[in-house]
């Protein structure tokens, strides 16, 4: 019988920030800086390893306070999903993303830090107009 080495996923946590104070929801998209590890240029939501001893909610909210200058009080969490399994082959990289979706109070106030060089509010539709790579 053969052994197969499956990899050892890497969990991390994702946070959606939702703003709804224009008409219409619209959701944030970071762009990863070239000093970070993974996904270089990439956009995506506010992003971050899980480090023992915290649980997902409270890393999501620290990832948002040093990425995004959101602190607690101007985030509600409307929900967290089900950890989610992804392999990105392309990279050989596995991960376990803890999701979570907060509603912005002062969305304005987003500032991002080193690891994002830009930052977007998106339309639903999956931030039409950007890429996973770029903007588009």
């Amino acid at each position: 019988m053969s052994q197969t080495n499956s990899p050892v996923p890497t969990h991390v946590v994702t946070s959606f920030l939702l703003r709804r104070d224009q008409g219409e929801d619209r959701v944030l998209l970071v762009r990863r800086s070239d000093r970070v590890r993974t996904y270089r240029g990439a956009w995506g939501a506010v992003s971050g390893y899980l480090e023992p001893g915290v649980t997902p909610l409270e890393q999501a909210r620290t990832e948002m306070r040093e990425e995004a200058g959101v602190d607690e009080p101007s985030a509600t969490l409307l929900r967290s999903g089900e950890p989610l399994a992804v392999d990105d082959n392309a990279q050989g990289l596995h991960w376990v993303v803890h999701p979570f979706l907060f509603l912005l109070m002062t969305p304005d106030a987003v500032r991002t830090d080193w690891e994002a060089t830009d930052h977007r509010w998106v339309r639903g539709g999956a931030g039409r107009g950007v890429s996973a790579r770029g903007a588009t």
